[in-house]
């Protein structure tokens, strides 16, 4: 189980320093949208060579398939949607305020997320000290971005 945990602090330092990798790639490029689709080729590349390596890497048949709900499919459009941002607003807003909004409404919208179990997550109820938490990030991240 800690691995797990060491996967997540390795992922929250990738978001901390990917934002300013594509945007870079972006404005040496000046093709921003080009940046976007040859980011999406990376990442499917780095998965088909580690899933091929590791011996993971399957087909699913078509039972499966068709036993997928509808909207895992979407999770592709939320992928091009943060590598947009990050390309359009990181560099302006910068890393720390860019990660911090990033970060407290995924915190946000993970508390109603998880209330209801909703998009496949386990219920956990919103309780008191969870929203508490979500508004002192709120308040964090304010005072990142206006200072």
């Amino acid at each position: 189980m800690w691995y797990l945990y060491g996967l997540t602090i390795l992922a929250g330092l990738a978001n901390a320093v990917q934002p300013g990798q594509n945007a870079t790639l972006s404005k040496s490029l000046g093709l921003p949208i080009t940046a976007a689709l040859l980011t999406l080729l990376v990442s499917t590349a780095a998965l088909l060579v580690g899933g091929l390596a590791l011996g993971k890497l399957e087909m699913p048949s078509g039972q499966q398939l068709v036993q997928v709900p509808w909207w895992a499919w979407l999770g592709g459009f939320l992928s091009v949607l943060l590598i947009l941002a990050q390309l359009y607003a990181s560099p302006s807003i910068g890393a720390a305020s860019f990660l911090g909004i990033i970060v407290t409404v995924g915190v946000g919208a993970s508390i109603v997320l998880d209330n209801y179990g909703w998009v496949g997550f386990a219920v956990h109820p919103a309780s008191l000290w969870r929203i508490l938490g979500a508004v002192l990030m709120t308040a964090g991240v304010a005072l990142v971005a206006l200072f």
